[in-house]
């Protein structure tokens, strides 16, 4: 039986991947230290850990005899990182190259990578494809850009199978209503705008409303979690049967404006989302919407689930009667 070491497996994206990890008959093990991630949210056996600390990664590593490792431990608020950029380049970093030596150590060569488009920094063309410029405009999209150059390196080398998962927005739960998004300082639009339609916290704000849109707010890709999860079973696929690997983009390639998720909150809950007008945030793109054609021939993936509509029926599902 494959063997797979989900590192950061019981937060949002991780813990939906190791649940369909273990329904396609795969063994995964969860690496986690629930500093962000639930207890509640995690499918099977749990080694409490921090990334940080090599010695309990090459102790996991070695007594499990994994064929692979999925990476999601990472800290991911792009504002966040501009306040407390040390933070991030230790845990997103030098946490990585805890890991890759302790997988080194252990003799596991197959890596998926939760990485990002916001690598891309500030979009030179559209939709984005894997050949656009790297050029992160915040800490957390530098620290994902220099692992994907590590693994670039490593790969080169032939020390290291590993492919990079460029992520778009991730939104929505899974169907059974079990796993679902739960973050102690909730940033994305979709769980605050279902929060707000809920009353369960103030209105919201549209950050940026003169935008060169159809409707002056920002528009963006947003991927159903289940097919993220799916890119990523694909992707383990593709290495353990021998492919050396490279990053793909994971988004739908269709883009809609914060203006256009209120209003499908509204269609789906039947009540309208409180929100007044506000600027900009900096740094914010206009637009950042993914080419994806590589995933589909290289993995073999296709967005299932990822009418907008759809993805918010399954998070209002999960933000009427959350689990954690």
């Amino acid at each position: 039986m494959t063997r797979v070491l989900v590192v950061g497996g019981a937060g949002y994206i991780g813990s939906v991947c190791t649940a369909l990890l273990r329904a396609r008959g795969i063994e995964a093990i969860v690496f986690d230290d629930l500093s962000s991630g639930h207890l509640a949210a995690v499918t099977g056996p749990l080694v409490l850990g921090d990334i940080r600390d090599r010695d309990a990664l090459r102790a996991a590593l070695n007594e499990g005899r994994f064929d692979a490792v999925m990476h999601f431990a990472a800290l991911i608020q792009v504002g966040e990182s501009v306040l407390r950029p040390l933070d991030y380049f230790d845990v997103n970093v030098g946490g990585t190259l805890n890991l890759l030596q302790a997988m080194a150590d252990a003799g596991v060569r197959c890596l998926v990578f939760s990485s990002t488009c916001a690598i891309y920094g500030d979009p030179q063309r559209l939709p984005l494809d894997e050949g656009h410029p790297i050029r992160p405009v915040s800490p957390y999209g530098e620290t994902k850009a220099m692992v994907e150059r590590i693994l670039d390196a490593c790969r080169a080398r032939g020390q290291l199978r590993a492919i990079s998962l460029r992520y778009f927005n991730a939104a929505g739960a899974t169907s059974d209503g079990l796993l679902g998004e739960s973050h102690p300082d909730e940033s994305h639009l979709i769980p605050l705008a279902l929060a707000a339609a809920l009353g369960r916290r103030p209105p919201l704000s549209v950050l940026g409303t003169d935008y060169d849109t159809r409707d002056g707010s920002a528009i963006r890709d947003y991927i159903h979690v289940v097919d993220l999860a799916e890119a990523h079973l694909l992707a383990l696929d593709r290495l353990l049967a021998g492919a050396p690997g490279r990053a793909y983009n994971v988004g739908t390639g269709t883009g809609h404006t914060v203006r256009e998720v209120l209003s499908s909150v509204e269609r789906v809950l039947g009540r309208p989302v409180p929100h007044s007008d506000g600027p900009r945030r900096p740094g914010d793109a206009p637009i950042l919407v993914a080419d994806s054609r590589l995933a589909r021939l290289g993995l073999g993936w296709a967005p299932r689930h990822s009418d907008l509509d759809e993805i918010i029926r399954t998070a209002a599902r999960w933000a009427t009667e959350p689990r954690y």
